[in-house]
């Protein structure tokens, strides 16, 4: 089976035909930004550093080196996801002001960011947990790093990356969300499976 590589800068086009379930590759750029980014954006309207239109954004606190010898280059000892229901609040106006075309994060997202990927043809992607090693040897460079300043969890550092994933998409282009289906569908099993098992059930009062 061939790899559903997406390669920045991202057009509407190369979201359109993605699906819910569906597993992508990145390459090209992907930018750090969690919880004080989007604050600083949002909440406190500063400009950000980075031109973030047709990339990719990572819920993530990566853990950096700097290179002996060069001072200001790092690498990448371990990034994983970030809870991205934690951005929720402003991931919709997030990604109308910045363009960004794909999200990566851990869990979930609800019904701000779906309005927001829906509206403005982006998606969000789940990176699996427990594979921070995995992510980071995914990483071919950090570029460079700006707003150090909130600290090396919430920077947004600029990483060129290669086949980076496995990426599930769970929000579309179309509003579908992953994991909103799956909860009614386990919700839409869960009432027999209880009533059967609770005859063999007891409890201390």
């Amino acid at each position: 089976m061939s790899l559903k590589v997406i390669n920045t800068p991202i057009k509407d086009e190369d979201l359109e035909s993605l699906v819910i379930g569906d597993i992508i590759y990145l390459n090209g750029y992907l930018v750090t930004s969690r919880d004080d980014v989007h604050q600083r954006l949002i909440k406190q309207h500063k400009a950000l550093p980075v031109d973030l239109a047709g990339k990719a954004i990572f819920h993530a606190g990566p853990i950096m080196q700097e290179i002996e010898g060069q001072p200001g280059r790092y690498r990448v000892i371990s990034i994983g996801p970030t809870t991205s229901m934690r951005m929720e609040k402003y991931e919709k106006e997030f990604i109308a002001q910045t363009g960004v075309k794909i999200i990566v994060g851990k869990g979930g997202m609800g019904l701000n960011t779906v309005a927001g990927c829906q509206e403005h043809k982006a998606i969000h992607t789940v990176f699996p947990g427990g594979c921070a090693l995995l992510a980071a040897n995914c990483v071919e460079e950090v570029e460079r790093v700006e707003w150090l300043d909130l600290g090396m969890p919430e920077a947004m550092w600029v990483m060129r990356v290669k086949q980076f994933g496995p990426l599930i998409v769970s929000i579309d282009t179309k509003g579908n969300n992953l994991f909103e289906n799956n909860k009614r569908e386990f919700n839409s099993r869960k009432e027999a499976i209880v009533e059967a098992i609770c005859p063999y059930v007891d409890f201390l009062e």
